[in-house]
């Protein structure tokens, strides 16, 4: 079977304009050029998605292109970033279309290999959008000296591997509730309004499942998601503090 041709999205800029705390200790402007092993960050994801060959366009959203223009390859296109990551998904959309894939640039672990699965699974289950995720048991089995954030649900934890793939058109909707949530991530109330209390409620009683999740998600959006469950705990380790740093500068060593 023929593979979905998708563009890809990198997202390295800074939230609302303002400095990364480890771009500010690395004496660097953006996360994104923040170097791992005397590269920087961003190149090793660019490098990942281009062996990829059903990926066509890759694209980095940034404030200034002139940050990573020089150390990327020529035939990267750079969309300016919005204030925040799920401004810049929906400018992206509106741009590139559907089916985007899109990462961050703090995801230097990232293996052709792990997109591959990811696509593959997404395809085959033709949902309208997919997300990465990872179980708990399988990141504490791969990397067991690291400290994720779970979501915590009745048919497992999981946390998130920075892997979308906004697979149709519809899924445009998806980012437009994420947005609608960023706006409110200081006001809980307004954020458990938008998702609905029951499913808040049965969150914290631990008794929402994925499925439960996928169901709301659809009542929002009309958009089909797809959870899909990467066999490698390390797909969920990105740079987000100096812990983890250290952590991906060790996994990349061995």
């Amino acid at each position: 079977m023929e593979r979905e041709t998708v563009n890809a999205l990198i997202l390295a800029g800074s939230r609302e304009g303002q400095q990364d705390p480890l771009a500010k200790q690395a004496h660097v402007s953006h996360k994104a050029i923040l170097p791992i092993l005397g590269r920087p960050m961003i190149e090793y994801v660019v490098q990942a998605l281009s062996r990829l060959s059903n990926i066509n366009k890759i694209a980095v959203t940034i404030e200034q292109c002139s940050i990573v223009q020089d150390i990327l390859p020529e035939y990267i296109q750079y969309l300016p970033a919005a204030l925040g990551p799920s401004d810049s998904v929906i400018q992206a959309i509106e741009t590139l279309g559907t089916p985007l894939l899109v990462t961050t640039a703090d995801n230097p672990l990232l293996q052709p290999e792990w997109i591959s699965h990811f696509l593959k699974e997404a395809e085959l289950t033709k949902c309208d959008i997919a997300v990465g995720i990872a179980l708990r048991e399988q990141i504490e089995t791969d990397v067991p000296n690291t400290r994720r954030t779970y979501i915590k649900l009745a048919d497992g934890s999981f946390s998130g591997c920075n892997l979308f793939l906004f697979r149709t058109p519809q899924s445009i909707q998806v980012a437009k509730l994420w947005q609608k949530l960023e706006k409110h991530r200081k006001r809980p109330v307004k954020m458990s309004y938008l998702l609905g209390y029951k499913i808040i409620l049965r969150y914290l009683i631990k008794c929402l499942t994925r499925n439960a999740l996928k169901k709301r998600i659809y009542k929002l959006t009309k958009a089909k998601t797809h959870f899909v469950v990467m066999p490698w705990g390390q797909a969920s380790v990105d740079v987000d503090k100096p812990e983890d740093l250290k952590i991906v500068r060790t996994l990349m060593q061995n």
